[in-house]
């Protein structure tokens, strides 16, 4: 059975999972880019931007499920680039942070205001544009991923929507062993107990925890 789901999204101690001063030069906010030391030395990491080694293990194999019977992706607009507002001219040229190949190899639903065109990557990766809100697109991402899981990439803002009105089946977290003090905070004011969550799966390593939930269908 297929599923929406969360997986290796990163937070800080405090429960940051963006710091302050988001911008170009710093798209996770300063000090943002601490909360992922656990998954850039792992052989999947690697693997996923054309690299060799890296590590293997715990965090690797965490990384490594992430990406496993993923169909479809969506991503809020912040996580696809730092351009607000209404997509101008010069906008256009941008197709995303990771360059021609992305590491999706799936059809990715971007959540936007803006209408603009879908964009066709090397590797399987397409970028569409939805416009007409969360629901849209999951219904759009859920046909593309034809019985495979819907990833719910982030960033914060999206994650939080989806959680609180429960569209999120599984939820990867990996807690970093920093505290990053303001910026975006994941789970504030959600009640995930309330909206039937359960932690099934808790694994430290020396460069995250790893907790995993998983929303229960039926009274409990």
């Amino acid at each position: 059975m297929s599923k929406v789901r969360v997986h290796a999204f990163s937070i800080s101690l405090d429960g940051y999972g963006a710091g302050p001063g988001q911008d170009p030069e710093n798209p996770l906010g300063v000090g943002g880019m601490a909360l992922h030391r656990w998954v850039q030395g792992t052989r999947t990491f690697q693997t996923m931007f054309g690299g060799e080694g890296g590590s293997v293990g715990a965090d690797d194999d965490f990384a490594a499920r992430g990406n496993a019977n993923v169909g479809s992706w969506i991503l809020g607009r912040n996580m696809f680039g730092p351009m607000r507002g209404p997509w101008s001219a010069s906008d256009e040229s941008w197709k995303g942070w990771w360059g021609a190949n992305p590491p999706y190899h799936t059809p990715v639903f971007v959540l936007t205001h803006h209408p603009r065109p879908s964009i066709t990557m090397q590797g399987g990766t397409t970028f569409h544009f939805v416009t007409g809100g969360l629901e849209a697109a999951l219904k759009r991402a859920t046909e593309a991923a034809a019985g495979k899981d819907v990833r719910i990439g982030g960033g914060v803002a999206t994650i939080r929507q989806c959680l609180a009105v429960g569209l999120i089946d599984e939820v990867h977290l990996a807690i970093a062993p920093v505290l990053l003090g303001t910026g975006e905070h994941l789970l504030g004011g959600i009640d995930l107990l309330a909206l039937g969550y359960q932690c099934i799966e808790h694994v430290p390593t020396s460069q995250a925890t790893h907790v995993v939930l998983t929303r229960r269908l039926g009274p409990g």
